[in-house]
């Protein structure tokens, strides 16, 4: 019977009975609103990740984590209030407030009414969107790492390898971007690649030669990279017992999967802080706002935390295959992270797609939003 280690299950058993004597047992419907109010004090061993990660003292970062609370929340509101005005959004972490761009001077005082602060653009965010939508007609060339909406600055942003920046068929891919789309060009140290990776030790799912993470437990199974395994390939846990089998799988194009489990397996609400922090509880799946802080677990590279830099990023891996609408984020991944789970306070994100750089010299690192993923196969996440 393929299990956790004893301690992690006492552990997850004590999370979930904290959970139901401290706010009675949810039902099954309230368990699956994103946005449901729970906010239990932030641990010791959390606000030491976010000074280890952040620079953030204890009290900074417990305000920041306040505000964000308060952002997440506006930034619905204020999406409505807008309604075809909106141009996005993004969350200023120095003065913890949420700035929502708008293209009508006539929706911004509905916005302000919401607590944003307001800027007036050119775009709207379904205009940008659209435009990058052209650019993902386009074929990249390998010098392209990626392509996304930047809300704050009102543009398609396009970011290349520095090494490639020169090259004709980089250049000539952004003449056809400029065309279609309000291009800013950008530019990364490295190329970005997918991490999964060969069989080793550790606390992994393993499918063929392939070792990756899990992201999010979902009733009846979990969530993760697609790039780990093809529907009906066959799973096996950390102790190698038989553990399910892949249901669906898309990549590249999507970069999601679904798990289901057996063979004595179970799920539980929990993403694992790997002793640099307490485990901690999944409670929903509302979206964090650009800006946010936001953490990272993986089988490799345990648990780092960072800060989420932008949504709808189209990457062009190093092998050429390309993924749409990851969101990028400046926490650091290595290979075996993939398919791990992001999280912003307890709040599912996302799952682990891939990046550029390592966990010693830092890096980027993008994931598959977890609402898409969970819309895509009809199901529902296991909260606590």
């Amino acid at each position: 019977m393929g299990r956790k280690t004893t301690a992690r299950l006492r552990l997850s058993a004590l999370l979930l009975t904290a959970a139901c004597l401290g706010t009675g047992l949810p039902s099954a419907a309230a368990a699956d609103v994103p946005g449901r109010d729970s906010r239990p004090p932030a641990s010791a061993a959390l606000l030491d990740a976010m000074r280890r990660d952040l620079g953030l003292t204890p009290a900074a970062a417990r305000e920041r984590l306040a505000d964000e609370r308060r952002a997440t929340k506006t930034e619905r509101a204020a999406r409505e209030a807008a309604g075809a005005a909106y141009g996005g959004a993004w969350f200023d972490a120095g003065r913890g407030r949420l700035t929502v761009a708008v293209t009508e001077r006539r929706a911004a005082k509905d916005v302000r009414e919401t607590g944003a602060d307001v800027r007036l653009v050119e775009h709207s965010a379904a205009a940008l969107d659209a435009a990058k939508g052209r650019v993902d007609k386009l074929k990249a060339p390998s010098g392209v790492a990626s392509w996304r909406v930047d809300h704050r600055a009102n543009r398609v942003v396009v970011d290349v390898v520095e090494a490639r920046r020169g090259d004709d068929d980089v250049a000539a891919f952004l003449r056809r971007a400029r065309a279609t789309a309000p291009v800013r060009v950008g530019s990364v140290p490295g190329a970005p690649r997918t991490y999964a990776a060969g069989t080793v030790g550790g606390d992994p799912y393993y499918t063929g030669n392939v070792r990756c993470s899990i992201g999010f437990s979902v009733h009846g199974g979990f969530v993760t990279a697609g790039h780990c395994g093809r529907a009906g390939a066959a799973v096996r846990g950390w102790d190698g017992s038989d553990m399910g089998t892949f249901r669906g799988s898309s990549f590249p194009g999507d970069d999601y999967a679904y798990v289901s489990i057996g063979h004595g397996w179970w799920t539980v609400p929990v993403v694992l802080g790997w002793g640099a922090i307490p485990d901690r509880l999944v409670r929903g799946s509302a979206e964090a706002p650009v800006g946010s802080s936001i953490c990272r677990s993986g089988s490799t590279t345990k648990w780092h935390c960072g800060q989420l830099l932008a949504k709808n990023e189209t990457v062009n891996y190093s092998d050429g295959r390309v993924v749409h609408q990851l969101t990028k984020t400046s926490v650091c991944a290595q290979g075996g992270d993939s398919g791990g789970s992001f999280i912003s306070g307890d709040q599912a994100q996302g799952v682990t797609s891939g990046g550029w750089g390592n966990c010693s010299s830092g890096g980027e690192t993008w994931f598959q939003p977890v609402n898409e993923i969970l819309q895509r196969y009809g199901l529902r996440l296991h909260t606590a």
